[in-house]
């Protein structure tokens, strides 16, 4: 069958079993727009800038365990996509972006629209590909979907030059793909496995601390099944959430910056330390000088070896498939004699609960002005705990994390890594699409939601009934908080002036809008809002102007010097 590199393009595409692209066409790939015409398996979905295209892709990802796809053109399209491919490389989110190139000749002579993606792309994605011959496209594209979804999950980018696209061949897609230079290793070595077992029932106060790369190997089962089975705390990172059920006693909430009391007093006073599939970031640890002072027994399991003794030296490392490795980890421990020092887990369950007694999540909630905590707690009420929330960044995606308990795992598709504001509409509508009949709400604040405000227009176009949910405190909110602590209150650029009206920015666009000024009527909106299943509605809270995010630790601090409110300052 002979086809045109364009065709062939998209015959990868439906080999590969892709329902979506998420894209916006120009000169460079215009050929490759032609071949989607012209047949009816991948749907393409037109944003309204190519940053949104690659969040939505990669929160159609987070969503469901596939991997998301991208078609930008050259020149601006491929480096507007750039903040969107590194966000989705921090977070480990499989996905593979199509870039137009100019033609082959003209590459190195300043060509209309021409940049050198490949060498712009190449510190933010786990590989990327200049193809050159049309008899490469196939097995390129092959290559690339193999690459971005196996070992550590990352984004992939094909460089496609327009005359590339034109030209033609015989199409054959590859069965399999071999890569001398790529094989990552899934299963963990088993002596080491053994170490680990053997360390964590000998444990008098032990702690199981889990990150995204347990949602990336689809190991919540698994990790629930360890965790009671050794009956021993547990805290999921902010791209940990849902791994292990917020609801269960064993939970100890969120680590780090802005985690609880008692997961941070246990994460550092556990004498035994299991990490799943995190990094220990800044972010979780804090200062790792301070981490290192409480001697402890560290395991890593991580499928990239270079995450592992990092920022933090391990005793016993394994490196695979967090899944496959927790499947080994139940197994040995079901099949040993020994069990958890009964008596040690109890002491340890008392000093925990001690901890877990000083409430930390506690705020002063008010009947006259909107509590944006109380915002999310309403959310999950009415939503049953059962939506997908996305966020952008800031205070609001941290209130979102605290409040809204995630039982269930790709529920919850946040920027962890990059802190990119502008994805939480973006996130949305990828797993709306993802997910057709699912309740989908975003989480954002004033600042973040203009960043990519104008894919209100997609979601028109595509009748995505999304609920935004504007956490509306006419502030950079994380910003202004930072410069009340830490710079004399001196508030520079986090005041939001000239705000638009919300409601009626989102009724021009065909949608409803929502203003709640009043405490008592955040409930009912909610409510409303997610009665109305055919319709984006976008409710603009007026939460307080003043509220900060607790508890808090401080950059370059430990983990054990917490804000845990405004009293403590």
């Amino acid at each position: 069958m002979v086809l045109s590199g364009a065709e062939i393009v998209v015959r990868c595409l439906q080999e590969e079993k892709v329902e979506y692209v998420f894209g916006y066409p120009g000169g460079a790939v215009l050929f490759l727009y032609d071949a989607l015409f012209n047949q009816d398996k991948v749907k393409h979905v037109l944003v309204r800038h190519e940053q949104a295209a690659v969040h939505a892709a990669d929160g159609f990802s987070r969503s469901t365990s596939k991997v998301g796809v991208a078609l930008v053109t050259s020149g601006p399209g491929a480096t507007n996509a750039v903040t969107g491919i590194a966000t989705a490389y921090c977070d480990s989110i499989p996905m593979v972006i199509i870039s137009g190139q100019v033609p082959t000749a003209a590459i190195g002579q300043d060509a209309f629209q021409e940049v050198d993606t490949v060498g712009i792309t190449r510190p933010c994605v786990k590989h990327t590909f200049l193809v050159k011959d049309v008899r490469e496209v196939a097995s390129t594209i092959k290559k690339a979907f193999h690459i971005a979804r196996t070992g550590r999950p990352g984004p992939v980018l094909v460089d496609i030059p327009k005359d590339v696209t034109m030209h033609k061949c015989e199409f054959e897609y590859p069965e399999d793909i071999v890569m001398r230079s790529y094989n990552p290793v899934t299963k963990g070595h088993q002596g080491q496995i053994r170490k680990a077992v053997q360390l964590l029932l000998e444990a008098r106060r032990p702690m199981i601390y889990t990150g995204g790369g347990a949602i990336l190997s689809d190991a919540a089962e698994q990790l629930t099944r360890l965790t009671r089975l050794l009956g021993m705390p547990i805290t999921n990172t902010l791209m940990g959430l849902g791994g292990y059920p917020a609801s269960d006693r064993q939970y100890l909430g969120m680590p780090g910056m802005h985690g609880t009391y008692e997961a941070n007093m246990a994460m550092h006073y556990s004498d035994v330390l299991l990490a799943i599939g995190a990094r220990f970031d800044d972010r979780v640890i804090g200062n790792p000088d301070h981490f290192a002072e409480e001697p402890r027994k560290i395991i890593h399991l991580d499928i990239d070896p270079s995450s592992i003794s990092k920022r933090v030296k391990v005793d016993v490392p394994i490196v695979g498939d967090v899944r496959e490795v927790l499947e080994q980890m139940i197994q040995q421990i079901e099949s040993a004699p020994a069990r958890p020092n009964a008596d040690a887990l109890e002491s340890w369950w008392k000093q925990i609960d001690d901890w877990r007694s000083r409430d930390c999540m506690k705020y002063r909630n008010s009947d006259e002005i909107i509590k944006p905590q109380f915002v999310v707690q309403k959310l999950w009420e009415v939503t049953g705990g059962d939506a997908i929330i996305t966020s952008d960044v800031g205070q609001h995606q941290m209130w979102a994390a605290q409040y809204y308990r995630f039982d269930k795992p790709r529920r919850w598709l946040n920027s962890g890594g990059l802190g990119t504001m502008g994805v939480g509409l973006p996130y949305a509508m990828g797993a709306q699409l993802a997910h057709p009949g699912a309740p989908v709400a975003c989480i954002t604040g004033e600042a973040s939601i203009q960043m990519n405000i104008q894919e209100l227009s997609t979601c028109k176009q595509f009748r995505l009934p999304i609920k935004i949910c504007n956490l509306n405190n006419r502030f950079l909110g994380m910003v202004r908080q930072w410069q009340q602590l830490f710079h004399g209150g001196r508030y520079s650029e986090s005041y939001m002036d000239s705000l638009p009206d919300f409601a009626k920015l989102a009724e021009s666009y065909g949608h409803i809008g929502l203003r709640v000024d009043k405490p008592g009527d955040v409930e009912g909106a909610l409510r409303e809002a997610f009665a109305r299943k055919d319709d984006l509605v976008f409710l603009d809270f007026q939460v307080d102007r003043t509220e900060n995010v607790y508890p808090m630790v401080q950059g370059g601090k430990g983990l054990t010097d917490m804000i845990l409110s405004a009293e403590d300052l």
